[in-house]
């Protein structure tokens, strides 16, 4: 073809909502020479029969970003590009059967409003005066969202088509993409029309990208981690009440979500459309007799509308109107769901230049933030939000096939779960098990997963309550709550053993590896035979990650970090490194494993153990020694705030020195212990308070950085204009008069009617006896002293700006004895 490009900036594979709006907004981010390659029709996969709900209710952060902004965008899109778009701003109802229900939709709508969004909390009287239809006797209440609604996918495609080619973009339909290849510092991504050569390549196939995803595996690509679910809804015959009605009242009857029974319902023309998510759902070609066709192009599955009987029969006691009229046709198609039900947008883990789109399960919603994001990423290499939520990273290598078909049909299944603070969801479980995980489940452990890792939450004793329902509330009460209690005094009293495998880490060597982290970092490294936590920020000065630097020589460095940013952050310090190979990062992570041993009395234990160990050496310095026969490194470092050493050994000895430190006197802890001991110390978790939503010094924690010295760290010149001009932020600690619930993440601030900032964490504090929660202001009320006011469901609660300083063992006397 002569008109064929050979050539383009970026080349997106798929021509889905998703794959339309990155397009368009490159082009609105400048990025005009770029190419989407679709290989039927646009809107052929999962946005064709796409149902085109479009929420702006969201239990995640960055989703909501994503949402409001998209709705926000459509609202004002034909009007851009002058193409007509049913988009139905109707209205939504979500109704709640529970207290536990409602909480929940106070915090959403919390969050909205912070974002701008309004929401509100209905009774059930106030929802008949929205829909009169519907029967409420046994409802709590609800939420509604007056900007909830619909739009039709192909059409909102096909708008974000046009405005992308008035960029000058070019969209070339029929043409599928048979694989990538990478020449230098270029990607050739080939079809049989013809090679075209990029910097950049988005995976935005849909349903296909696990496919597509394939071609990666030989430039450092991973097996996709998604499934392929089949969503099935209905659609009635035009029904007189409804048509009379909004003929009356000159609008469409609001959506309908009842969330607690797993459906929604909402008008489509004068009938009903009804979506339900079913327990007993269904994933397609994931065994060998219903293989993935080649091409499965405005295609459906066959009905199957005895899956959803259950729930036909009560939408219709709900809303009897539904029942009046006979169905009228069936949408049974295939959508791509990631293990946790979220999107994969982000970086391709492993591949350079490579980005990833898809596994949207409500794709026309999220399209238009989505597209905002993927620009982003690929134009400026950071985005406007903190997107770790999204990002396909989350998911290392335990996200094998089998995991992804599992948390799929779970995550279906609950698509309108609530996900409680102390819940941990069962299937697809033990991917990565500690060489104690048999000890710890003889000795009571409460399972939870950390990037697949398996770690001990709490302790159970006989009689205490361990069933899954006894962990599904928003209260910090539970029957954790008194064996956590007795951890943490064990902890602050004797010793304590917390069983931590998966920790992240690296070993960084090489000549010149030392001057290559200062470069990075924003702050110091230690001496060799320390410790200390370096900080790395993007180029705006934002919180990238906190890294622990443990420097055994000159050159010689173990980089540890969080268990769910090893792929995170193995990345981003890789992006850096010299060319030439003279310095190397390796992960290491499944060689090693590590025992928090922590307590006034773990130094006696250790010594008995260690006897060569020097345990007079201060906090923060590092020794090689020996327990029970095994080399192990001891560092003196403690998350939980007490004197203690964490004890690092092969990964095929740990269970071996686990046996041996718990012989000699140390009790097990969990980790809902030590993230109560954390936060009452100030320390700070990975993507919960450490997040790009803030600056290193709106973070709190400008004592790590160093803006004098001589490197030119990424970030640097933001951070030295932000000092010099004055940060608008600033982090606090608050103790709060907190009800049955401590504060969940992203809980709004106020100081009388005004928001003034959000919680970035929240936890009760069992040695000081008080709610805790870190977050972040505006500057003018971060002074000690300082009454606010916490959001907690809904509920807002006193809280007091404290010192800066922790609230337990404000001078580190404990931790240094």
């Amino acid at each position: 073809m002569s008109d064929f490009p050979t050539t383009a900036r970026v080349v997106i594979i798929g021509g889905g909502a998703i794959g339309v709006s990155t397009l368009y907004h490159l082009g609105k981010a400048g990025w005009t020479d770029c190419v989407l390659l679709e290989k039927n029709e646009l809107t052929a996969g999962s946005t064709w029969h796409a149902a085109g709900n479009c929420p702006n209710f969201a239990g995640s952060w960055a989703v909501m970003h994503m949402q409001r902004y998209g709705l926000e965008m459509y609202r004002g899109l034909a009007d851009e590009v002058d193409y007509p778009m049913n988009y139905n701003v109707t209205g939504a109802l979500r109704l709640a059967h529970t207290k536990n229900r409602m909480m929940e939709f106070e915090r959403v709508a919390s969050m909205g409003r912070y974002q701008g969004l309004q929401m509100d909390i209905c009774t059930p009287q106030d929802m008949l005066e929205f829909c009169p239809f519907m029967e409420t006797h046994d409802l709590a209440g609800g939420l509604w969202d007056p900007l909830d609604g619909d739009i039709d996918p192909a059409q909102l495609t096909q708008a974000l088509a046009k405005g992308a080619r008035e960029t000058g973009q070019n969209i070339i339909r029929f043409t599928p993409v048979t694989n990538v290849s990478r020449d230098g510092d270029e990607w050739i991504v080939h079809t049989d029309k013809g090679d075209i050569r990029c910097e950049f390549v988005v995976n935005a196939a849909g349903y296909y990208a696990q496919r597509v995803g394939e071609w990666f595996k030989p430039y450092g690509g991973r097996h996709v981690p998604l499934t392929v679910m089949s969503h099935q809804y209905f659609l009635t015959s035009e029904i007189p009440e409804l048509e009379a009605w909004t003929k009356e009242n000159g609008k469409k009857m609001p959506m309908i979500r009842d969330v607690d029974t797993s459906y929604y319902l909402r008008q489509d023309k004068h009938g009903l459309n009804l979506g339900p998510y079913e327990r007993n759902c269904k994933a397609h070609w994931i065994t060998p007799d219903d293989p993935m066709p080649d091409d499965f192009s405005f295609q459906l599955y066959p009905d199957d509308l005895d899956r959803l009987e259950y729930y036909i029969e009560d939408a219709m006691e709900r809303v009897p109107i539904l029942g009046t009229q006979g169905v009228e046709r069936v949408i049974n198609g295939p959508i791509p769901y990631s293990p946790d039900g979220l999107p994969l947008l982000g970086p391709m883990p492993g591949v350079k230049n490579a980005f990833e789109a898809h596994s949207f399960t409500f794709g026309i919603a999220q399209a238009g933030g989505a597209g905002k994001v993927m620009a982003e990423w690929i134009t400026e290499g950071e985005t406007e939000w903190d997107m770790w939520a999204v990002d396909p990273r989350r998911f290392t290598e335990h996200a094998d096939q089998d995991y992804c078909n599992k948390k799929a049909m779970e995550t279906y299944g609950h698509e309108y779960a609530m996900h409680f603070p102390h819940h941990e969801w069962p299937a697809a479980r033990d991917k990565k098990l500690s060489p104690n995980h048999q000890r710890l489940l003889a000795d009571g452990g409460q399972m939870g997963a950390y990037n697949g890792w398996e770690r001990a939450n709490w302790f159970a004793k006989d009689g205490d309550d361990t069933s899954e329902e006894g962990t599904e509330t928003w209260a910090r009460k539970g029957s954790w709550t008194h064996r956590v209690k007795e951890e943490v005094e064990n902890v602050r009293d004797n010793v304590g053993i917390l069983d931590m495998p998966g920790f992240s880490r690296y070993t960084l060597k090489g000549d010149g590896a030392a001057e290559w982290l200062r470069n990075q970092v924003a702050g110091a490294l230690p001496k060799t035979g320390r410790m200390n936590l370096g900080y790395f920020s993007d180029t705006q000065g934002r919180i990238v990650t906190e890294v622990t630097i443990i420097r055994w020589g000159e050159d010689d460095f173990w980089l540890m970090t969080a268990a769910i940013a090893q792929w995170h952050d193995f990345e981003f310090l890789s992006k850096s490194l010299p060319a030439d190979g003279s310095i190397e990062l390796t992960d290491i992570t499944d060689k090693w494993s590590v025992n928090l041993v922590t307590g006034p009395k773990s130094r006696d234990v250790i010594a008995k153990l260690a006897p060569d160990a020097d345990l007079t050496t201060g906090w923060l310095t590092i020794q090689d020694s020996e327990i029970a026969g095994k080399s192990v490194k001891l560092l003196r470092i403690s998350f939980a705030g007490e004197l203690g050493w964490e004890v690092h050994s092969l990964f095929e000895d740990n269970a071996t020195v686990y046996t041996a430190i718990r012989d000699a006197g140390a009790e097990p802890f969990g980790m809902f212990a030590l993230d109560s001991m954390r936060i009452e110390k100030g320390y700070r978790t990975w993507k919960g308070d450490l997040s790009t939503d803030y600056t290193l010094l709106e973070g709190g924690i400008e004592r790590f950085v160093r803006l004098d010295k001589a490197q030119d760290f990424p970030g640097k010149a933001a951070l030295q204009a932000e000092k010099q001009q004055g940060s608008q932020k600033g982090f606090v600690t608050l103790i709060v008069e907190a009800g049955d619930c401590d504060a969940p993440y992203m809980s709004t601030v106020w100081h009388g009617d005004e928001i003034v900032g959000e919680t970035t964490s929240g936890n009760w504090g069992y040695r000081v006896n008080k709610s805790i929660a870190l977050g972040v202001v505006r500057i003018d009320f971060t002074a000690p002293g300082t009454e606010l006011e916490v959001e907690i469901f809904g509920e807002r609660c006193k809280a007091i700006v404290q010192e800066d300083l922790p609230l337990w063992d404000a001078n580190n006397e404990r931790i240094r004895a």
